[in-house]
């Protein structure tokens, strides 16, 4: 008896010692050269497309699964895709002025990740998050899905109501008609971390 209680004893602390090593938490920075940031934004009769540049962000894995992590959006670095030369300057333009995002001002925008729920499938997570813009934090919840290459790839709608983006927006301004700008706008983000 005292011998199986003296190897049982010896399982135990074989069998923490390996759950201790192999699930220690690592973090890993973003390849800001491999990451991509799209977005799409609607209105009566259209929508506009572009890009967006992460300036940092970083991503904490356990056991091979996501558990973590944040980045951060530089905001002056905003593109448009779908329209060329002066017209794409021109919305580009509006959408870094104070009737949008006040790039001047507010140079940045941040996600922070606060919870990840598994979804029952390897690599598949829920993921409640804090996104700021504009200094304004909201929670916001998205899924994520990893590629074979353990890209990371997320579906974000973001309602810009809830961060004081005012303009062309029928949450604050009545009788637009073919001029309103839809609240939600929709974000791809797909990452990749540093090797």
């Amino acid at each position: 008896m005292k011998n199986l209680f003296s190897t049982l004893a010896l399982v135990l602390i074989s069998a923490s010692i390996m759950f201790a090593s192999n699930g220690e938490p690592t973090t890993k920075s973003i390849d800001l050269t491999k990451s991509t940031v799209e977005w799409k934004a609607y209105k009566v009769g259209g929508s506009h497309m572009g890009t967006i540049q992460l300036s940092a962000g970083d991503l904490t894995m356990e056991e091979g699964a996501l558990t973590g992590g944040s980045f951060t959006i530089d905001m002056a670095s905003i593109a448009c895709t779908d329209l060329e030369g002066e017209y794409a300057g021109k919305l580009v333009g509006h959408l870094a002025s104070d009737d949008f995002f006040g790039v001047a001002n507010f140079p940045t925008a941040t996600l922070d990740i606060t919870k990840v729920i598994s979804r029952g499938v390897a690599g598949e997570y829920k993921v409640i998050a804090k996104l700021t813009i504009k200094d304004k934090t909201n929670p916001i919840k998205f899924n994520v899905s990893t590629a074979e290459d353990g890209t990371m790839n997320a579906e974000i709608v973001v309602d810009r109501s809830e961060y004081d983006v005012r303009y062309g927006s029928g949450s604050f301004i009545d009788n637009l008609g073919d001029n309103t700008i839809y609240d939600e706008f929709e974000i791809s983000v797909s990452l990749r971390t540093a090797e």
